[in-house]
């Protein structure tokens, strides 16, 4: 989705260095979201104590012992993952709301308090077969109040998933955002010099390959439906752009002389743009989702690649050329006027605009290092992210805007990392085999 060069990964900088030389709702004590519980924008956020008890078996199978366990447990780990909570370790716990009961009616809220949790998550599950019935509840200990609860039910394979329904809808109440829980991540796995495309999701679960790569495969873009995945591949010799259709893996090759990278996803879809030397120079076009090309977004004699746009679609971020080093320019598409963002660093790339449209994340290179940086559009706070821990490259935001997955070397090989919009918490995605490179994390992707 953006251009991925930095000394790290071998084949990137040589080619950059080319191009630069369900759920029903339970009944509501309080009414509407509690926005004031997590302030999004607070750089310095305290972590809010939560209590996640084992859920409680409301019927005899011994079978819903596991899954209580189970359930109970992903949804901890869902929480602890957005890095705004704090698990309170369940040997602390001075009661047992699995043996006791989960209702408000049910519980004594200074056994939670007293032990420094602010939130409480209660859960009843119901097995028989193979399908499963949870009823889940928030409650603020502190007042002593339901904050919200829901029921969901259907097969036990899906149980993860009916989880993170509730986590996604917990996260809303509380932050007054969308959440990320029904994302995914797109990413290239270099293992025993095969280059495929696997996607996993958004905390690093279930990691699966969806393109299998002979060939040289970068720069893999997700569509906002998150039905498709754009990419280059070097599959005829040449650098051409495919799109994959991912649930019938049709494939669509688009291809015209020279190089053809970098592509991105217009928000809200109909077409993509990407760096394409068609005329000589690369340039930056936009394309139809055919593959036609539509109008011709840059022209300069510096080289230009690496498109991200706002939201909104109005104004495209992109690197270039030509000021002499590699450096990240917005241009406003109803006028035309580009303006210079990055000043400080020799080598700027790999913008990612953020949900929100107030920040662009890049990689920025001074000293064969990279890291990660933040920056307001308007060209003011500057921050950087990450610090002496390899080469952290190819930032992608979560689609909630609260959390950058990367790349770092930091322990040794390629491999992916996330880590909060302001630095904090920053941690591995997963564990597998090979180097994992140029990360993409999707929309909220609705799933049957």
């Amino acid at each position: 989705m953006h251009a991925k060069g930095c000394s790290r990964v071998g084949l990137i900088f040589v080619i950059m260095s080319i191009i630069f030389g369900i759920g029903a709702r339970l009944p509501v004590a309080q009414a509407g979201p509690a926005y004031d519980y997590i302030n999004i924008s607070d750089p310095f956020l305290k972590k809010i104590p939560i209590a996640v008890p084992v859920f409680k078996p409301m019927s005899e199978p011994s079978k819903e012992a596991e899954t209580a366990h189970k359930a109970a447990d992903v949804l901890s780990e869902g929480l602890e993952f957005t890095g705004y909570f704090r698990l309170i370790d369940r040997g602390a716990f001075l009661e047992k709301p699995q043996e006791k009961g989960i209702t408000g009616a049910d519980l004594n809220f200074d056994n939670w308090t007293d032990i420094g949790a602010e939130l409480l998550v209660t859960g009843g599950i119901w097995v028989a077969d193979e399908t499963v019935r949870l009823e889940i509840r928030l409650f603020d200990t502190f007042k002593g109040e339901l904050l919200f609860g829901k029921r969901y039910g259907g097969d036990v394979i899906d149980l993860r998933q009916m989880i993170h329904r509730f986590c996604d809808e917990m996260l809303y109440r509380l932050t007054g955002k969308q959440g990320l829980f029904n994302s995914r991540i797109v990413f290239i796995n270099k293992h025993e010099g095969k280059s495929a495309i696997y996607i996993c999701d958004f905390d690093g679960h279930g990691p699966r390959r969806v393109i299998e790569g002979e060939a040289i495969t970068l720069f893999p873009s997700w569509s906002p439906e998150g039905r498709a995945i754009a990419y280059t591949s070097y599959a005829g010799g040449e650098p051409s752009i495919f799109i994959r259709e991912l649930e019938s893996g049709e494939t669509r090759r688009i291809a015209y002389d020279g190089i053809n990278i970098t592509p991105t996803w217009l928000p809200g879809g109909g077409g993509l743009a990407a760096t394409l030397s068609v005329s000589g120079d690369e340039e930056i076009y936009l394309l139809t989702e055919s593959g036609k090309i539509d109008k011709k977004l840059t022209d300069s004699w510096g080289i230009d690649v690496s498109p991200t746009f706002s939201p909104d679609g109005k104004k495209m971020a992109f690197v270039s050329k030509r000021a002499g080093t590699p450096q990240i320019y917005i241009k406003d598409l109803d006028t035309g006027d580009i303006r210079r963002l990055t000043y400080e660093g020799n080598y700027n790339t790999e913008p990612e605009w953020s949900p929100e449209g107030d920040r662009i994340v890049y990689s920025g290179m001074n000293g064969g290092r990279a890291d990660i940086f933040l920056i307001g559009t308007d060209g003011q706070g500057l921050t950087r992210l990450t610090h002496n821990a390899g080469s952290n490259e190819s930032p992608a935001w979560s689609p909630d805007g609260t959390l950058i997955v990367f790349s770092s070397t930091r322990s040794g090989a390629a491999k992916l990392y996330v880590m909060t919009a302001s630095g904090t918490d920053q941690r591995p995605l997963l564990d597998m085999d090979g180097e994992q490179i140029l990360p993409d994390w999707s929309s909220a992707i609705e799933r049957e």
